[in-house]
């Protein structure tokens, strides 16, 4: 677990299902919690801070959430077009849009393309971030996309919309990155971002 700037909190874990790590922060100035994975150090440090929300990226990005909604009776928030995937029990579950402010000094952007739920998350604290969902990755140090076995029937056409979407969010003020997979960039994500866009033409 580190504070990778004033006020961002960040901490990984392995996720039961994928076997992958899996990435997770605190924005302690809202009191938000993104697509929590919760070991026994991530406790610790929310029931110092005492979360008010937790905001996923996209409908898959719940992950443990119930521990935290059973720990500190806080909703989650997920994107309006992947709220299907919590009918019944999961009524802690509130939609939001794209646009729309979550917290103090956090927005909702889209990036969709990889699935119509798949947000970023514009952070105005400090130098500004962005935290991505699936629509972009970081792994050995170089932001890539997930395989193309994952980005469905047409892999080339949904990298057409992804580059799209980035190249939209790349005109943001901001500094830093932060991944649901991969280590987040404290500091030069725009300048990496738009590195990995060039590569493209």
């Amino acid at each position: 677990m580190d504070e990778i700037a004033d006020g961002i909190f960040h901490w990984s874990a392995i996720h039961p299902r994928t076997g992958g790590v899996a990435h997770s922060y605190l924005l302690a100035r809202s009191a938000t919690v993104l697509d929590p994975m919760v070991p026994p150090e991530a406790i610790e440090l929310l029931r110092d801070r005492r979360p008010e929300r937790i905001v996923i990226t996209n409908r898959h990005h719940y992950r443990e959430a119930r521990k935290l909604v059973d720990e500190f009776a806080v909703p989650v928030y997920c994107p309006e077009p992947g709220l299907h995937e919590f009918a019944g029990d999961q009524r802690e579950v509130e939609p939001y849009s794209f646009g729309e402010q979550l917290a103090e000094g956090v927005i909702a952007r889209e990036v969709g393309a990889i699935c119509p739920d798949d947000a970023a998350l514009e952070i105005r604290s400090g130098a500004g971030f962005l935290a991505f969902a699936d629509g972009l990755m970081r792994r050995d140090g170089r932001l890539r996309f997930v395989s193309d076995g994952l980005l469905g029937e047409d892999p080339e056409s949904v990298k057409r919309g992804l580059y799209e979407s980035l190249g939209k969010l790349s005109a943001l003020e901001f500094d830093g990155l932060l991944f649901a997979h991969g280590e987040p960039i404290a500091s030069g994500g725009r300048e990496a971002l738009l590195e990995f866009l060039a590569e493209r033409r």
